[in-house]
């Protein structure tokens, strides 16, 4: 990729800490050619255990495809840059910056709690998305298991679970994912938005790289398990051209389908991106930029259902034109994947046979 520059921060994608804007003090920087080298290099990433009283989130947003979702950690040390997610972390206290990616909070209680949930006779068996914020198999998860354990609550109660992660640590759970591929109650979607590494490097910098992530759809489609790719986010400018190519590998790869979102900035990551870009893309910025708001009504920001995910206008239209294609040329003849929500039961409950 042409014009890109070293960042600052190596291993991370956000360069700094924007304000918390729920913090009525800020700090701030009156002389930076008095900075300590110090207080300038990556921080060492910080877990914190959190209790909440339940896992389960229901998510009431129409466009994303999800009923419930359980999030096992808040804050993710993949430290992609674009992360919707970063705002959210402003509600522990922590900055939507370099804190969301080094700041990181922990549930163990969370398989505890999602089978409280599950014994519940409220409980109507309906699929639950692992995860609707941050990745359920970010690097903490190799020490904490949590994903783990929770997929075996969904195995125990044959409930349905859709995953979405772009970690190869997934494959990892091989063992509990078949048994639940065997009864028609897992869904995967492996993110992935590009080809080129040194731009994945920049873009998010501790996800697993374009060619694992292409290995783990082929080893995952080996193994019975149902898996799509996301091309998430499509970025006018920077790696919107690469759409057809990675959904091409995709399906080389075994993924049965493919869908796409595109990149809106909203709250602090729009600060936090342009940042970024400039630094990075010098070259590129304003044009990456420029075409981003044109995917928005003019802005880098959008929170309307119905648009925000796909955007309006020109560049929107053109993405979906290229996208449209180029799945139909793949994906066309394949079958769609519904999950068995007949399935579901408690420890102990008699199941009928006809």
């Amino acid at each position: 990729m042409e014009g890109i520059q070293a960042t600052t921060l190596r291993g991370r994608g956000a360069q700094f800490n924007p304000d918390n804007r729920f913090h009525a003090q800020h700090r701030a920087v009156l002389y930076p050619e008095g900075i300590d080298e110090h207080e300038q290099s990556s921080p060492d990433t910080q877990f914190f255990r959190e209790f909440p009283k339940k896992i389960l989130n229901k998510v009431d947003s129409p466009d994303v495809g999800m009923l419930w979702s359980v999030n096992p950690y808040q804050g993710c040390e993949h430290g992609c840059v674009y992360c919707y997610a970063r705002n959210s972390h402003q509600y522990w206290g922590f900055s939507a910056g370099l804190d969301f990616e080094s700041r990181i909070m922990v549930k163990p209680e969370a398989p505890r709690l999602l089978e409280a949930t599950f014994m519940d006779p409220k409980w109507v068996p309906s699929p639950v998305s692992f995860s609707g914020n941050t990745d359920c198999y970010q690097p903490a998860e190799r020490k904490w298991k949590i994903t783990r354990e929770l997929l075996k609550v969904c195995l125990k109660f044959r409930n349905p679970v859709g995953i979405v992660t772009k970690n190869s640590l997934i494959l990892r759970d091989l063992d509990i994912l078949q048994q639940l591929a065997a009864l028609n109650l897992v869904q995967v979607m492996i993110s992935m938005n590009g080809i080129h590494e040194k731009t994945r490097e920049k873009l998010e910098p501790r996800t697993a790289t374009y060619k694992k992530r292409l290995e783990v759809m082929e080893t995952l489609s080996s193994h019975g398990i149902p898996v799509q790719v996301l091309v998430a986010p499509v970025i006018p400018g920077l790696n919107d051209h690469e759409l057809p190519e990675v959904i091409r590998r995709a399906a080389k790869h075994g993924a049965s389908d493919a869908g796409y979102i595109v990149l809106r900035l909203n709250g602090a990551v729009s600060v936090i991106f342009e940042d970024w870009i400039r630094k990075t893309f010098p070259g590129m910025a304003d044009k990456v930029l420029s075409q981003v708001c044109d995917l928005h009504g003019g802005k880098l920001n959008d929170s309307r259902f119905g648009t925000r995910m796909k955007g309006e206008g020109q560049w929107a239209e053109t993405i979906r034109r290229m996208y449209t294609i180029t799945r139909e040329k793949y994906f066309g003849d394949r079958e769609k994947v519904s999950l068995d929500l007949s399935a579901f039961r408690r420890p102990g409950q008699l199941q009928l046979s006809f």
